[in-house]
């Protein structure tokens, strides 16, 4: 194998292990989000169907923090070759991987969810602010202990019902979510706590996205249909979790309007919706030159029939990105081209 000068040390070790490796796994392996889940599946299938020779690619739901410790792991056969994200990769994961010989990663947005706050049918909440969740969730919310008991407390406008929230655990890339679309807006927007972010950036990050650990948050795992279940079973309770959940469960649960705006495939592909966010793959480009089947999942996952406006990903409720991010992902499937780790923060 002439292998470049680019890849050393234990990449250069790892590299020459993943061909060996395709001998023993041929299937591809993905790992991570929840949210994109069931998406990759829907995809894997797709590849199965057409490629039966390359076997269907497995896919496994991590969360996205746990996705990229696995991703980040190494190169070679007993680490996976995909991490489906809810959100970018982070400058420290992006360090783990370097570390580990990961060092050729690309970066494909297969589309955009948003982050639902929902309920079940016959609860009284329709409508929250941003403000209220943070008041409701936040461990010391502006800096003082959160002694918050009912909604009511939060809001004189709210229900007298108690605060129990079914949210992603701190694993998730949706939990990133939680705490950058829902609590940081409200409390940054307070001049004093704003001033932090400069002065004591840690502080900062303490009082605005610290969630409080008193029972009125309750971390819920991986599993969004966990979450449906609990909010079907328990109507004065709010859950948070991916659109794509809501859009499959609107007989059991419904959906909250955030600062007065529904989610929707409408208010969250213009972002009007707050909880829009964007959704991603990250490929280890060592382990596409020994396993064809991924090339074959990111080619699937970009084209305009899966992930288009009237693609069949639609279906399961992800919303379609805008044309000039389709075609930046369709064209990082074909040419793989390195994601710049230092870019990430």
């Amino acid at each position: 194998m002439n292998l470049k000068s680019a890849m050393l040390g234990v990449a250069t070790i790892a590299l020459i292990a993943v061909p060996a490796a395709a001998d023993a796994r041929t299937q591809m392996r993905a790992v991570g989000s929840s949210t994109v889940y069931p998406f990759a599946k829907m995809v894997a299938e797709r590849v199965a169907r057409a490629n039966p020779k390359l076997g269907t690619p497995i896919v496994e739901s991590t969360g996205t923090g746990g996705g990229m410790k696995l991703f980040c792991a190494g190169v070679g056969e007993r680490f996976p070759d995909i991490a489906n994200a809810s959100r970018r990769m982070k400058a420290s994961e992006a360090k783990q991987c370097a570390a580990n010989g990961v060092t050729q990663i690309t970066e494909i947005q297969v589309g955009l969810d948003g982050l639902a706050v929902a309920t079940g049918k016959s609860s009284p909440f329709t409508s929250l602010t941003q403000r209220d969740i943070y008041l409701a969730l936040a461990k010391t919310p502006f800096g003082k202990p959160n002694k918050a008991k009912t909604w009511k407390d939060v809001n004189a406008k709210l229900p007298a019902v108690p605060i129990r929230v079914y949210g992603p655990p701190s694993t998730s890339g949706t939990r990133d979510s939680v705490e950058t679309l829902l609590m940081t807006p409200p409390c940054e927007a307070n001049g004093a706590i704003a001033a932090l972010k400069k002065s004591d950036e840690p502080k900062f990050k303490a009082i605005c996205t610290g969630i409080r650990t008193d029972g009125a948050y309750i971390e819920a795992g991986e599993n969004d249909n966990l979450i449906v279940q609990k909010l079907a079973q328990n109507p004065n309770t709010i859950g948070l979790f991916g659109y794509s959940f809501l859009e499959e469960n609107l007989s059991k649960v419904k959906g909250i309007a955030l600062n007065g705006i529904e989610p929707s495939y409408q208010s969250i592909s213009t972002f009007q919706y707050p909880g829009a966010r964007p959704l991603f793959i990250y490929v280890k480009n060592a382990h596409a030159r020994a396993i064809p089947a991924i090339r074959a999942f990111v080619a699937e996952f970009t084209k305009e029939s899966a992930m288009g406006p009237n693609g069949y990903l639609k279906s399961g409720g992800l919303v379609s990105a805008p044309n000039n991010v389709r075609a930046r992902s369709q064209q990082a499937a074909r040419n793989l081209a390195p994601l710049n780790l230092a870019s990430l923060k």
